[in-house]
């Protein structure tokens, strides 16, 4: 019997597909939801990242395989020519200068961009495990794209959630981050709800509004710097509580940058995401384990 060129191409297709299917699953997931039925080098939505996009890639802190998936899509899009400046929460926007200055001293060390500018404003070291952001930023530095600090520092919002926006922001600032208007009752009682979550259920009431505070200042500056480097297009590297397009840094951009924004979480297996409504499209890996962080935090409440 005389086998067409037809029919091996599609008995390679499909065993092309069947081990893509085994080696990047959590990948496949997110092409099969989307009707995705071609073989393609990464997730399906990879072609947003072009242009004047905006770009907001979120992650779980301590995963190591977020990092590494955020890594390669990155990386195939600069090889493709994309060449965007990388904002990165990991940065207090205090120590723009500090990276600004590590490059020129060492324009290809991401450790001397780290020991300059990795450190949180008022702390003697960051609290980040840099073992998982060091590849960006030698990606940043490889391929020459800006590297931005956008971070609230911890500072800062200490001085939020005592003194209110006015104890950081003068009234030009407020008014130009969006925070001179009161917030949106549905804004301000999603962030509480995530605030209260996030601290185990354990705060005093009465400190849920003004760390909430905190967060909504947090994301206000982070679309504000955002905002000023999408000319070539920007991505974000944040949380996924920072990135959600409807409580996030989203919720603070302009109506067209809005439009201009896509965003990814990336989530653990197990957790509930909206697509659509909190994230454009979804990466989920399996969960790491990890001690219950709650416990610790319930015990240093118990003594407050």
């Amino acid at each position: 019997m005389q086998v067409s060129r037809a029919n091996v191409d599609w008995h390679l297709a499909k065993m092309k597909m069947g081990l893509l299917r085994k080696l990047l699953p959590g990948l496949w997931l997110v092409a099969a939801l989307s009707g995705c039925a071609t073989i393609a080098p990464g997730p399906v939505w990879e072609h947003r990242l072009r242009g004047d996009s905006i770009v907001l890639l979120g992650e779980i802190h301590d995963n190591a395989e977020h990092h590494q998936l955020r890594l390669d899509v990155l990386r195939r899009a600069l090889v493709g020519g994309w060449r965007p400046a990388i904002a990165m929460e990991q940065f207090d926007r205090e120590r723009q200068d500090d990276i600004d200055r590590a490059r020129r001293e060492k324009p290809h060390d991401a450790q001397h961009v780290i020991d300059l500018a990795g450190l949180t404003v008022g702390a003697s070291r960051g609290n980040w495990h840099w073992d998982f952001y060091r590849p960006i930023v030698a990606l940043a530095l490889e391929f020459d794209v800006p590297l931005i600090a956008v971070n609230l520092s911890n500072t800062d919002i200490t001085k939020v959630v005592r003194g209110g926006y006015e104890a950081v922001f003068d009234a030009e600032s407020r008014q130009a981050l969006g925070l001179a208007a009161p917030v949106p009752v549905a804004l301000q009682s999603a962030q509480e709800r995530a605030i209260e979550a996030g601290h185990c259920y354990a705060l005093p009431p009465t400190m849920v509004p003004a760390m909430t505070r905190g967060q909504l200042a947090r994301d206000a500056v982070m679309a504000s710097i955002v905002s000023q480097h999408t000319a070539q297009g920007v991505v974000l590297l944040a949380g996924n509580g920072h990135v959600r397009r409807n409580t996030g840094v989203p919720r603070w951009l302009s109506s067209a940058k809005q439009a201009q924004a896509f965003v990814v979480g990336y989530l653990e297996h197990g957790n509930p995401a909206a697509v659509g409504t909190e994230f454009d499209a979804v990466v989920r890996v399996a969960a790491i384990e990890r001690t219950d962080p709650c416990i610790a935090f319930r015990n240093r409440s118990k003594s407050l």
